[in-house]
């Protein structure tokens, strides 16, 4: 006799199709429906691959080189820890997208984070690449036959590899330098490209910061409300009106160029907005049926918060955060064309603060390539930032 489904029991198919219909699977599917999102989504994909694995597309290290007669191979002996730990985070990330329905969203970013950690203190003790750096002996090695052959990456540039030759300065783009050289002599499309990093780090890193304390702050406003929203709002917005870019410059000027500094006094100054955002959702959510009976079950404080209310008010944070990812990237931008960036470390800002020389020259090649780079980053996250919008607002709910 031929057995049935009970009905209470759903069958495989049924919980898939109820996966694929999840709040989640819905507005992804929305959002990517809209052209706009997938031409940023492109860009952006586009400048995270380059940023992951710009040593081996600029380099002046060869790949490998045949010299007294042996292989070697100066690239991958001068990777640093963080080259190498953005390529095994990416073969991670891969990983987890093939494993997205075997494994709960908590428990991949769980396994993420905890890989992300160990990979950087394993490759910081045991990534250790030569402290001096000559990067013209390659070129010299082939000219005098002291190598006898190399194989070099497809732009054969560090950003640091500097000709301060009066003929190899602000050069416009030829056939070496495909986008021209800065006033070091460095080629600006390896700068270009190494600065990818610079910009996803500050934008994603900061924007992170920011949601972890709004996050926390705004749940308590909204989720006990009466006079502890009252003061925590009144804090809330004295510290809105402290300017950004002037505690930026302020921080630079007392304790110096510091990239983890700068990312993250970005997101202790934009983070009242995530708690705007989330103080609204829990003023609304806290008075459901489902976080009455969470706290009628005696669930914990901390499980009705962020484990079932979170979800639900989440929406809109998601917005909001990538707006900020754009915000981030242009103080930093802005910080940088001040003068007052990174110091030896390739960024579009400071790239376009040497498009004018110390004599006055414009550079046409150095402003126009970090400043297209900025705007369509910029752009792309507000392309992605109001697809999402309109796929998570149902009233704006409309087939593109």
């Amino acid at each position: 006799m031929a057995q049935t489904s009970s009905p209470t029991q759903p069958t495989q198919s049924t919980a898939e199709s109820l996966v694929q219909s999840s709040f989640v699977h819905r507005v992804a599917r929305d959002t990517l429906a809209r052209n706009g999102a997938r031409v940023g989504l492109a860009w952006i994909g586009i400048i995270t691959v380059m940023a992951i694995f710009a040593p081996f597309i600029a380099n002046s290290h060869p790949y490998w080189m045949h010299a007294d007669g042996e292989w070697s191979s100066p690239l991958l002996r001068h990777l640093t820890w963080a080259d190498v730990s953005l390529v095994v985070m990416f073969g991670a990330t891969l990983l987890g997208w093939r494993w997205r329905l075997r494994y709960s969203a908590g428990k991949l970013a769980a396994g993420f984070t905890a890989l992300a950690i160990l990979t950087c203190i394993l490759t910081s003790a045991f990534v250790t690449p030569p402290a001096a750096v000559v990067f013209d002996q390659y070129r010299t090695g082939l000219a005098d036959g002291q190598i006898d052959s190399a194989t070099f990456a497809p732009i054969p540039f560090s950003p640091t590899d500097r000709n301060r030759d009066n003929a190899s300065s602000l050069a416009p783009p030829d056939g070496s330098h495909w986008a021209g050289t800065d006033a070091d002599g460095a080629d600006v499309l390896s700068r270009m490209i190494h600065a990818c990093r610079i910009a996803l780090a500050i934008g994603l890193i900061s924007t992170g910061i920011a949601l972890a304390i709004g996050i926390v702050y705004g749940g308590i406003m909204g989720f006990f409300g009466g006079w502890a929203d009252i003061a925590m709002m009144r804090f809330l917005e004295m510290f809105e009106s402290i300017p950004a870019l002037f505690l930026l410059l302020l921080m630079v000027a007392f304790f110096g160029r510091d990239i983890y500094l700068i990312m993250v006094v970005i997101g202790l100054t934009s983070w009242p907005g995530f708690a705007r955002y989330l103080r609204a959702e829990f003023l609304k959510l806290r008075h459901q049926e489902y976080v009455l009976a969470a706290h009628t079950a005696g669930l914990p404080l901390t499980s009705v918060m962020f484990k079932h209310m979170l979800p639900n008010g989440v929406a809109p944070l998601l917005v909001a955060a990538s707006f900020s990812i754009a915000s981030a990237i242009l103080a930093e931008a802005t910080l940088s064309f001040l003068g007052l960036g990174l110091i030896d470390e390739p960024s579009w800002g400071n790239m376009l603060n040497q498009a004018v020389g110390p004599t006055g020259s414009f550079s046409l090649w150095l402003a126009t390539f970090p400043g297209l780079a900025i705007f369509l980053t910029v752009f792309s996250y507000n392309l992605i930032g109001e697809a999402l919008r309109d796929a998570i607002d149902p009233t704006l709910d409309q087939s593109p």
